[in-house]
């Protein structure tokens, strides 16, 4: 069996062109060697390393598993080696490869920035460089590092950190490592790390990862609403990277270094899943998934993953569907996976049928198609329902905003009602309709829309699309904005370009800077000011948790919505059959 096995696995690896037929065997038999589990290396085997090294004038290496057999046998240049593809290793989360990596360096030099990369790009046990004697060609000193795992709370403490721990370099006869302990204490370490994780209770345990060419100040900006967003979803955030870069990288999307440190930093903290802050094409997830071994998503899917666990009445749940599905299509494609080019079909059809993936492809058309159908069948229903309130004469108002703004607690409070209001984001999907008495006796409908976000993913803009027209027959528009939030100003900018985008800027607003009981006098009063600088009109401030503080809001709201109405009367009249029905389904 052991020399049916050394057979099968006897390929030299890397660069063998130029050496001498003698050569190549001698390097061949390293092979047949075997180390004993709990040692780096035996000076026997280092020897033999060592004096092929210094005949070659070639680094030589060699990957060595966990019960001393050597699984493959590389050779490099005089500078450096290129390990071999490991990915057909597969490779549990909180466990290393299996495989140690011990090779020669001829000017007995460190280990160098390449071999630490590979320690960690491959998840390697450990690495060792092996000094080769320039007179002799004997072996000199033995020089190896692993990786260390570390929690959230080490980072924090130490910044940075260093992510490799350096063994006393020693000569092979002198070293007293017992290899095998050590890995298993290593690993014990990493898997009491993801426990910990796994009891916050989370399903995913993620790195947020924001690449800019834009200043860092706003990059750290979105890196904030990225940590909310992963709140939501309810990932827990184990750590954040930022890069600042002139172009981004087409197919990594990160530099290559940064991309090192990312593996380095999640195979350290136990993360399973990478979000960026970017939307990302079908080919930078695929690249970064085969470098990773992890998940990728982007920033859409964070937002459709937490509409599709917040969506609960049945419009809401094919709304959200129908955007997965869409955003799902363009990224159906081949992997290296044979079972994608497997053929279906076939009898009974003409030609050999259609591959899996074509099949897939066509079911996701079809699909969406049956949704959009259906979508169009409840935007027609609800079309009646709006014809019908304005037949009542009843103005309509909708509270817009940005997402987590505070829309839900408003109209909880003006309407003593008990919509589900949470400081989450978008922990509203479906929308409300109450009714609501002003001023001077004139009674209104106000809704509750869904919040708005930055760069909503355009197919879940455009699958909200009938919920949203909710909004187009509105005679105010309260525009709330999170005054305490810094990024107040940007918030109030996405919105309006949504509601512009949509079409609804015709329609008069009142914006609203809402949680004024957070922030002191002061600044409401310079945020107020710089808002109507640039052009809002018609601000406030309010608390919606406070009653009082809506009565001035209320009395603007009152004062415009009887202007418009006058300059554009409604000639729709009220039977008592349509008050019964309207009063039944708004409260």
């Amino acid at each position: 069996m052991t020399a049916y096995r050394r057979n099968i696995i006897s390929t030299v690896h890397g660069n063998t062109q130029g050496l001498k037929p003698s050569q190549l065997r001698r390097i061949e038999k390293l092979y047949s060697r075997r180390i004993a589990p709990h040692q780096i290396v035996t000076p026997e085997f280092a020897r033999q390393m060592t004096e092929l090294s210094f005949e070659t004038r070639r680094q030589i290496g060699a990957l060595i598993d966990r019960k001393g057999y050597v699984e493959y046998v590389v050779v490099g240049d005089a500078r450096r080696i290129e390990l071999p593809d490991l990915k057909r290793t597969r490779v549990a989360a909180d466990r290393f490869r299996g495989l140690r990596c011990v090779h020669t360096h001829l000017r007995g030099e460190e280990l160098t920035q390449d071999d630490l990369t590979d320690l960690a790009l491959l998840r390697l046990d450990l690495m060792a460089s092996l000094d080769v004697d320039a007179r002799t060609g004997l072996p000199g000193m033995v020089r190896a590092a692993h990786l260390l795992p570390t929690t959230v709370a080490e980072l924090d403490a130490n910044g940075a950190g260093e992510p490799y721990a350096f063994l006393e370099p020693q000569i092979p006869s002198q070293l007293d490592v017992d290899f095998l302990a050590l890995i298993n204490s290593l690993e014990e370490e990493m898997a009491r790390n993801r426990r910990t994780a796994r009891r916050a209770g989370a399903r995913d345990r993620t790195i947020l990862v924001g690449v800019t060419t834009n200043s860092l100040y706003e990059a750290e900006e979105t890196m904030a609403e990225l940590q909310e967003l992963a709140a939501s979803a309810g990932v827990v955030v184990l750590d954040s990277v930022i890069q600042r870069r002139n172009a981004i990288d087409p197919r990594t999307v990160l530099g290559r270094g940064k991309l090192e440190d990312l593996l380095v930093r999640a195979l350290q903290l136990g993360a399973d899943l990478i979000v960026f802050d970017r939307e990302l094409q079908p080919a930078q997830v695929r690249a970064l998934s085969e470098a990773t071994d992890l998940k990728v998503i982007d920033r859409s899917q964070l937002i459709l993953d937490i509409f599709a666990q917040r969506a609960q009445s049945r419009e809401g749940k094919i709304q959200v569907e129908l955007a997965q599905l869409k955003y799902l299509l363009p990224r159906l494609i081949a992997g290296q996976d044979s079972a994608f080019s497997r053929l279906a079909g076939g009898i009974g059809g003409r030609g050999p049928g259609e591959t899996k993936l074509e099949t897939d492809r066509r079911r996701v058309r079809d699909r969406i198609h049956r949704l959009e159908k259906e979508i169009k069948n409840l935007s027609q229903r609800r079309e009646v329902r709006r014809k019908e309130r304005m037949r009542r004469e009843f103005p309509i108002i909708s509270i817009v905003g940005y997402t987590n703004a505070g829309k839900s607690t408003l109209l909880n409070t003006l309407t003593s009602s008990h919509v589900h209001a949470e400081q989450r984001m978008f922990a509203t999907l479906d929308p409300t309709s109450r009714r609501l008495r002003l001023p001077h006796e004139q009674e209104v409908i106000v809704n509750d829309t869904v919040g708005f976000i930055r760069d909503l993913p355009p197919d879940l803009l455009a699958a909200f699309r009938a919920t949203l027209e909710e909004i187009s027959d509105s005679n105010l528009l309260i525009h709330l904005v999170d005054a305490a939030n810094p990024r107040w100003h940007q918030q109030l900018e996405s919105v309006e370009r949504i509601l512009s985008e949509l079409g609804f800027n015709q329609i008069p607003r009142l914006v609203v800077f809402n949680k004024a009981d957070l922030i002191d006098k002061d600044s409401i009063e310079s945020i107020l000011r710089q808002a109507s600088q640039s052009g809002a009109r018609n601000c406030i401030a309010i608390s919606a948790t406070d009653p009082q503080s809506l009565r001035p809001m209320l009395e603007r709201a009152s004062a415009i919505l009887a202007r418009n109405l006058v300059e554009q009367p409604n000639n729709y009249s009220q039977t008592e059959e349509e008050l019964e029905y309207e009063s039944a389904n708004l409260r």
